[in-house]
């Protein structure tokens, strides 16, 4: 695990937004802070704010904590994510989570089954596409590319992004609790964005973390 740093966790827009978000971010970073954070539910979107935040830092890393895989495609996601890394000279974080069956059902009108499996498939997409070494492909099952299932025209191909990425390797978190969710987060992304964890009870989560590779978040 790489050593202690502070980030600010700004969270998602309520009935309004904050007219201070800005300058929150501008004193964090004056006063040292790593990163700061936004988040998404069925409202405000993660990655608008972090590109007005951006336009007005210099040096603090931006991240989404956490994105929704069900809000966007992972290629879309991905473009997200390469678009901001551009616009704030590498700074981008992109943290991933699955969120729950109230949300991706309720609002985003898909089912929430097998999150496991679709966190991985969706990962290793967004990879292929910010390194940009090959048309983007997948067998799916849930993401499947290209797409060649009912009503499709047989026209698609796998394609690379248009815009070279600035970075092949923006930090991947993964918003996980349960064991297997924070293990998956170990073996495949950079760091873990947890919600409940305390550091004066870190064995919780030791077993799950234990092949987190090293520098891991």
């Amino acid at each position: 695990m790489s050593s202690l740093k502070l980030g600010l966790q700004l969270g998602y827009w309520q009935a309004q937004p904050p007219t201070n978000f800005v300058e929150i971010s501008q004193e964090a970073e004056r006063l040292g802070y790593d990163s700061v954070f936004t988040a998404e539910a069925w409202g405000s979107d993660c990655f608008t704010p972090l590109a007005w935040i951006g336009a007005h830092t210099e040096r603090l890393r931006l991240g989404t904590a956490v994105c929704q895989l069900s809000a966007r495609t992972p290629t879309a996601t991905a473009m997200a994510a390469l678009t901001l890394d551009h616009l704030t000279g590498g700074r981008m974080i992109l943290g991933l989570g699955v969120s729950g069956p109230q949300v991706v059902e309720g609002w985003y009108g898909q089912p929430f089954s097998k999150p496991l499996a679709r966190t991985r498939e969706y990962i290793d997409i967004v990879r292929q596409v910010l390194r940009r070494e090959a048309g983007v492909s997948s067998p799916g099952p849930h993401y499947p590319l290209p797409y060649t299932g009912e009503g499709a025209w047989g026209m698609g191909k796998p394609l690379k992004p248009i815009t070279h990425p600035l970075r092949a390797d923006v930090p991947i978190y993964m918003g996980a609790e349960g064991p297997k969710n924070v293990a998956l987060a170990a073996e495949i992304c950079d760091g873990w964005l947890p919600l409940w964890y305390s550091p004066y009870n870190e064995g919780v989560y030791a077993d799950s973390l234990k092949d987190a590779k090293p520098g891991f978040d």
